[in-house]
């Protein structure tokens, strides 16, 4: 029962409600845990095959949320390109292996990754952030992204989509205020409590 693993507080309703899982940066050890949450999407073909030796060996790229006993409900990776001189502003960066656990998803968990994401990309310099999914993209609609064509994004990983997977590319500047209506804000690289 998922709501045994999670955090409870109490409503101005006096209800039971879920506490928000908190979001931190993961290690080396959080590898095996990465790999058991990324791996129904794998499965289902909505996430790339890796390896429990590559989540080890990139788990530093990785923010996770994890509920109060320390499960995890989410991940999210983001990874900067900055060698890549397409980028009008900012180095370019690239959100990657976005999953939410079954079971914890339509509740938050992914939305208060993909902030916690966005701060960080904008703590570290990053111009604009870039995301791929074979899905609707409705998540990063929105957290400000729009679609956009692959060939704005960094070289090396718009010539490593597969073009069989049917992927659509989203684009979120860091740069600019969103605008009127885009129901997005800019993130600010002094917050980084998640």
């Amino acid at each position: 029962m998922a709501a045994a693993h999670c955090r409870t507080a109490v409503s101005p309703t006096s209800e039971r409600t879920l506490a928000p899982p908190s979001v931190r940066v993961a290690h080396a050890a959080d590898a095996a845990g990465l790999y058991a949450l990324s791996e129904p999407f794998m499965r289902s073909g909505a996430l790339l095959w890796r390896t429990p030796e590559t989540y080890a060996t990139t788990a530093r790229e990785f923010l996770v949320a994890e509920d109060g006993e320390g499960i995890l409900e989410g991940c999210v990776a983001l990874r900067a390109y900055p060698g890549d001189a397409r980028a009008p502003v900012g180095m370019p960066a690239v959100l990657h292996n976005f999953c939410v656990r079954s079971g914890r998803q339509r509740r938050g968990v992914g939305s208060r990754l993909l902030a916690a994401l966005l701060r960080e990309a904008a703590a570290r310099s990053v111009g604009e952030v870039f995301a791929a999914t074979t899905g609707g993209g409705e998540a990063f609609v929105r957290s400000g992204f729009r679609e956009t064509d692959a060939g704005r994004a960094p070289r090396a990983w718009a010539v490593s989509l597969d073009p069989g997977r049917g992927s659509r590319v989203f684009a979120r500047s860091l740069t600019a205020q969103p605008t009127a209506g885009a129901g997005a804000t800019r993130p600010r690289p002094d917050l980084r409590v998640w």
